[in-house]
C-alpha cells in the first residue's frame, strides 16, 4: 500500500492528524504535567516569600509613618498579581499543543511527500517510521542533552544561550537521523540484516556522541530543588512529546489506509 495522493491530500491528512495529536498531547500535559508545574511554582513562591518580607520590613523602617502602609500594600499586591492567571495558562497549554500539532502535521506531510519518492515502504509504515525518526531527532536527542526544567529552575540571564543551544541540539538530531538514513540506503543491498540495522545505528550514535561532547553542558538546578519532582517533571515532558509524535504517526497512517481503501472501492465500482 504505497503512500498515494497529491501534496494537498497529504497536507490535509497531516493537519488532521496534527490537530488530534496536539489535543491529545494537551490532555496528557494537563493530567500529568500540571501537578508538577504547580508544585514547582509553589516552591518558587516559597523561596521568594522571605525576600519580599525582607523588602517590606526595610520599606517600613526607611519610609515615613504615613508612607509605610502604602508601600507595604503596594508590595503585597505586586506579589499577588500575575500577567496571566493559572486558568489562562491552562487554556494556553491546549492552544500551544494544538498549534504545535498543526505545524508538525504540515511539516510531516511535506516530508512524507518527498520521502515516498526514495523508499519502498508502504504508506502506513512510512508514516510510523517518520514519526519515530522525528521524535528521535527533535525530541530525544535534545532532551538527553538539555532536559526540560520546571519553573523555579534556570537563570533568566542565560535564557537566550539555552535557547540557542537547544536549537543546536535539534539540528544535531536532524543531521544524525539524515546521515543514518543515508547509511541505511547504502547498506540496503548487502543482504545482511545485521549490517542493515547496525550500520545506521552506529552512524547515528557516533554523530550524536560527538555533538554531545562539542556542545557545552548546562546545569542550573539548585541543590535544594527536590530531585523527585525534577525527575517526574522531565518524565512527564518526555511523555507529552511521545504522545504528540505517536498520535501524529498513527493518525497519518490511519488516514492513509482509509484513503487507500476508499480509492480501491471506487476503482472496483468503476470496473463494474
Amino acid at each position: 500500500m504505497p503512500l498515494t495522493g497529491t501534496f494537498k491530500n497529504l497536507l490535509i491528512r497531516g493537519l488532521l492528524a496534527g490537530l488530534v495529536a496536539g489535543l491529545l498531547a494537551g490532555a496528557v500535559a494537563f493530567v500529568i504535567g500540571e501537578p508538577h508545574i504547580n508544585a514547582a511554582i509553589a516552591i518558587e513562591e516559597a523561596a521568594s516569600a522571605p525576600a519580599e518580607e525582607h523588602s517590606h520590613d526595610a520599606a517600613t523602617t526607611d519610609e515615613h509613618p504615613h508612607d509605610a502602609g502604602g508601600a507595604a500594600e503596594e508590595g503585597h499586591s505586586h506579589g499577588d498579581d500575575a500577567l496571566v492567571s493559572r486558568d489562562g495558562q491552562r487554556f494556553g497549554l491546549f492552544l500551544a499543543t494544538t498549534l504545535a500539532g498543526l505545524a508538525l502535521g504540515a511539516i510531516f506531510a511535506a516530508v512524507a511527500h518527498y520521502a515516498r519518492r526514495v523508499t519502498a515502504l508502504s504508506g502506513p509504515v512510512l508514516a510510523l517510521a517518520l514519526a519515530g525518526l522525528g521524535w528521535l531527532a527533535i525530541e530525544a536527542v535534545p532532551f538527553f542533552k538539555y532536559p526540560a526544567n520546571p519553573p523555579a529552575v534556570g537563570d533568566p540571564d542565560t535564557i537566550n544561550q539555552r535557547t540557542w543551544l537547544w536549537l543546536a541540539s535539534v539540528v544535531l538530531g536532524l543531521f544524525a537521523v539524515a546521515v543514518a538514513a543515508y547509511v541505511a540506503r547504502l547498506v540496503a543491498a548487502t543482504g545482511y540484516l545485521s549490517v542493515q540495522v547496525a550500520a545506521p545505528a552506529l552512524a547515528f550514535l557516533a554523530i550524536v556522541a560527538i555533538g554531545y561532547v562539542v556542545l557545552p553542558g548546562i546545569n542550573e538546578v539548585g541543590d535544594d530543588f527536590p530531585a523527585t519532582l525534577l525527575w517526574e517533571f522531565r518524565i512527564s515532558s518526555l511523555a507529552i512529546q511521545a504522545t504528540l509524535w505517536l498520535a501524529l504517526g498513527l493518525g497519518f497512517a490511519f488516514l492513509t489506509e482509509r484513503a487507500a481503501k476508499a480509492s480501491s472501492r471506487s476503482e472496483a465500482l468503476t470496473a463494474r
